[in-house]
């Protein structure tokens, strides 16, 4: 089976597409990391560093500390498929992320997204 590309593709290439996908509606880069430390029980510091060593996306989540048992309360279309829907899990994973990044683009209160 071939992998999808955004699998090999480092998280440190899509971080900052995150970041500006919330900056120009407004919201901050600390606001995506608590997202990514939420989803990944990743620390700002162990995030740094995945950041750093240049970390492909797929390795990014498989190598997360903890994965929020609450992201299975994450609902929705993203990229046109029910991110409910994704039977790949790491695929799952991502569109998780993206998810919740979109949701904090379109002015969704933090502790919404992070399904408190």
């Amino acid at each position: 089976m071939i992998k999808h590309r955004i699998y090999t593709m480092s998280f440190a290439r899509v971080y900052p597409e995150y970041v500006a996908k919330a900056e120009r509606k407004g919201r901050t880069k600390a606001e995506v990391d608590e997202i990514i430390r939420w989803l990944t029980g990743y620390s700002q510091q162990a995030l740094e560093a995945q950041l750093e060593k240049q970390t492909d996306v797929e390795t990014f989540l498989a190598e997360a500390p903890a994965l929020n048992p609450a992201r299975a309360l994450i609902k929705g279309v993203i990229c046109g498929v029910r991110v409910e829907n994704i039977e790949e899990p790491t695929m799952r994973e991502i569109r998780y992320l993206d998810k919740l990044i979109d949701e904090l683009a379109k002015g969704k209160a933090m502790e919404k997204i992070l399904r408190k």
